[in-house]
Formats: structure tokens, sequence, C-alpha cells
């Protein structure tokens, strides 16, 4: 097991205020490698995620997956109890994540000016559907519509079809990613300061605009939007609009999904000009490699169907082992098109760490040595190893608010609202 003390992360403090997945998964991130993430949930019904994609029991899988490494702490930051709890977890915390509509924090009593008064160095890090300030500021949102709005829903699919979405929550996800890393950014600078200060005797003090200097505003729509690539430019610059493209990559040839013997298919990536002609050989085609017409990417962009069919004429007569095997030989860049049972079977991602086992109680049962995603990016070739999945509701309540130095009586009502709410059930 890893020593969590070791990580990098260790020593530092998060208090999540955050539902679904994309202030989770920036916790999450911050938990996998050592930060201290305490999560609170509101009693009785805790945070949403509990109940998506249920199928036993109280407490998904999907919840357990995604707040893995984090301590779960009751609070109805409605009550006076609460509030008072959360403020005092704020003075001794180092980040305070949320996701809420803009807002709401206000609106609870937490805005930023109240954190900057019960911990002038918290980080404070923000994550909505449109961010905090702009026209559309105060629209809720779900990483839905920011997919949609920042243009990557239109390149989704196949251009005979309407725009579809991709099977996982990718907008959260990747808001979650550049939360965390904003967070990252923050406590480097606000370390950095103190190093500073302490060297030249001056007060600590950020490097960054002091009016700023200590949030960072994460917009759904912009994460997505950041990955576009080249999107804006090439229209602004050429008026070329890309389009939903199927299985291919606007601008790139040959590089699709192609059809296998017994019904799967393999991807293969042969859109290098080296690569060109070393996929045409393999496939049969030396006449398509030494073509004039096809020795740039731009060439066969315009020449992908034929390509494709040439290809797609190969792989048909073949099983996916037996494609594969001959496109490894040649150094072309493929690989099978996996489903979970591919993965958990792969020796790769036993290598790596990336499957790591635990039995879960789901409320109803415990399901044995059951296979949860590793941590990543790996730290020196093997992944870290998880701690502990995400929490039943509450877990940590007492616990953490001892540790925060939160009053006896406090924390009576608290657990005496908690209860209450639990018999309301």
């Amino acid at each position: 097991m890893t020593d969590r003390s070791s990580l990098p992360l260790a020593g530092i403090r998060v208090l999540e205020l955050g539902n679904y997945i994309a202030a989770p998964t920036a916790g999450r991130m911050l938990a996998d490698f050592g930060a201290e993430v305490v999560k609170v949930e509101r009693p009785g019904t805790g945070d949403e995620l509990r109940g998506w994609r249920l199928h036993s029991g109280t407490t998904s899988m999907l919840y357990r997956t995604i707040n893995r490494n984090k301590k779960s702490v009751a609070l109805d930051l409605r009550s006076a109890a609460g509030l008072r709890a959360a403020r005092q977890l704020v003075a001794a915390s180092d980040i305070v994540l949320e996701n809420f509509r803009p807002g709401t924090l206000e609106k609870w009593g937490l805005g930023p000016e109240v954190l900057e008064q019960l911990n002038p160095e918290v980080i404070l890090v923000r994550i909505s559907a449109f961010g905090q300030t702009g026209p559309l500021s105060v629209r809720p949102g779900f990483a839905a519509v920011a997919e949609a709005y920042g243009g990557f829903r239109e390149l989704v699919g196949d251009p005979d079809r309407p725009p579809s979405r991709v099977g996982v929550s990718i907008g959260d996800s990747i808001a979650g990613m550049q939360a965390a890393f904003g967070a990252c950014m923050l406590l480097f600078d606000r370390e950095r300061s103190r190093t500073a200060a302490a060297g030249s005797g001056a007060a600590a003090g950020s490097n960054l605009d002091p009016r700023s200097g200590r949030t960072v505003d994460v917009a759904l729509h912009e994460a997505m939007f950041s990955v576009m690539e080249s999107l804006i430019p090439d229209y602004s610059a050429f008026g070329v609009r890309r389009t939903r493209t199927g299985g291919r990559t606007q601008g790139i040839a040959p590089s699709n999904a192609y059809p296998c013997l017994g019904g799967k298919s393999i991807v293969i990536a042969g859109n290098g000009d080296g690569i060109f002609r070393r996929y045409m050989a393999v496939i049969g085609r030396s006449d398509l490699a030494a073509d004039p017409g096809l020795q740039t990417n731009q060439q066969r962009w315009e020449r992908r169907d034929e390509l494709d069919e040439a290809i797609s004429a190969w792989t048909r007569r073949r099983s996916p082992e037996e494609a594969l095997a001959a496109l490894e030989a040649a150094e072309v860049p493929a690989g099978p098109i996996y489903t979970a049972e591919d993965i958990l079977a792969d020796e790769q991602y036993r290598a790596r760490n990336m499957l790591q086992h635990f039995d879960v109680d789901t409320g109803a049962e415990v399901v044995r040595e059951v296979a949860f995603p590793g941590i990543t990016p790996v730290l020196d070739g093997r992944s870290v190893d998880i701690d502990h999945l995400g929490p039943d509701l509450g877990e940590h309540t007492v616990e953490v608010l001892q540790g925060a130095g939160v009053d006896a009586d406090t924390i009576a009502e608290v657990m005496a609202g908690t209860r209450t709410t639990e018999e309301k059930r």
C-alpha cells in the first residue's frame, strides 16, 4: 500500500462543497495524490451521484469511484450549526472547492469575502456552467449544455445525423481536471510567495493580482472550448467550418475504425507520411504508397473515402488479432476497440496497477473483488494505490469536525440535525 504521507499533496486540506461530477472530479484528483479532501454532503440524501447508475443498494459504483480517498461530512448548510461548522472547516483548509450555481455560496453566507475573512490564504476553486462573470453567469447548466455551447457537440457523430454525445460526461471531467490544475497552480504560487517572503523578511503575498489571485474560476463551456484545437483560428483566418466526420478526425487520413471478421473493429492511425507507406505495404497496396497524389496528409484527406475502402477490404478478411499483429510488425499505430471485459483481461492495465480491487458494500449486499480504475497520472511507473473508495454518507463527520476544532455543542447540534433528517426519510 502506498505511503500517503509521501505523496505530493500530503498535508493539504480541501473542503469540497460539490455534487455530481465536475467538482468531485477535481477533489478526487487532489485526494488521489495525498490531499485530505473533506466532502460536505446534505444529511439524508448526500450527493445525488450516490443514486446515479444504481444497480444495487443505496450507493452507486459511480459515487464510490469519483469520491475515492475522501472523507464524508454530513452538514446542513442552511442550519446555524451547519454553517458554523462549515466556517471552521474553511478556517482549517487550504482549498475550498465548489460547483454550485453562481450566488449559492453567497446566499449561504460563504461568499469569497467571508472566506477571506475566515482564512486569508484559502484558495477558492469555483466551477459553474458559464463562469462567475459575464451575461450568462447566472444561468444554470450541466455538461451536456456546456459541450454544445463550447463547440464540441457539433463535431461529434456522423455528418448525415444530428450531433451525438460521447459515452461519458466529458465536459464535467475536463472541467474537473482544469479545476485541480488551477488549485495546484495557486498552491504553488502561495508557497513560492511564502518562500520569497521568508527570504526577504517581508510579509507573505501572492505574485498574482490580490483581487483575483486566490480564486480559480472554471466555466464548463470554456473547459470544452479549450480542447477545440484550431476550430476558431481556422474559421477566423480562412472561413473554414469544421463538420462532423464520424470516426475520422478532420483533415487527418487515413485514421479511422475498420471492421474485421467476427463483427469487431479496430482503430488504425496511419496518417504520418512514413507510416502511410508502411501501412499500404501491409495491406498489399504499394500502388497507393507510391501514388504522387497521396504523399501528403492533405492529399490523403481529399481521397479519404478511397483509402478507407482499400483498408476495409483488407481488414474484413482478417480477425482483429491477425490484422493487429501484421500492423504491429510494420510499426503502424493500431489497437483494438475495448469493452469493459477486454480491459479487465488486459496485461498492460494490470502491469501498471490500473485495475485495483475492493470489496464493496452497496447498502444491500457486499460485492467481492470489484475492479476500479487506478490513479493517473502514474508516478514512478506504477499507479498510486487507492486508499479507500467513496465513503458512506457522513462517515467522518465527528472525526473531521473535532479535528477542525469545532466545539462539542455545535457537533452535537449537527449530529442531532443529521439524525432528524434521516428519520424524516
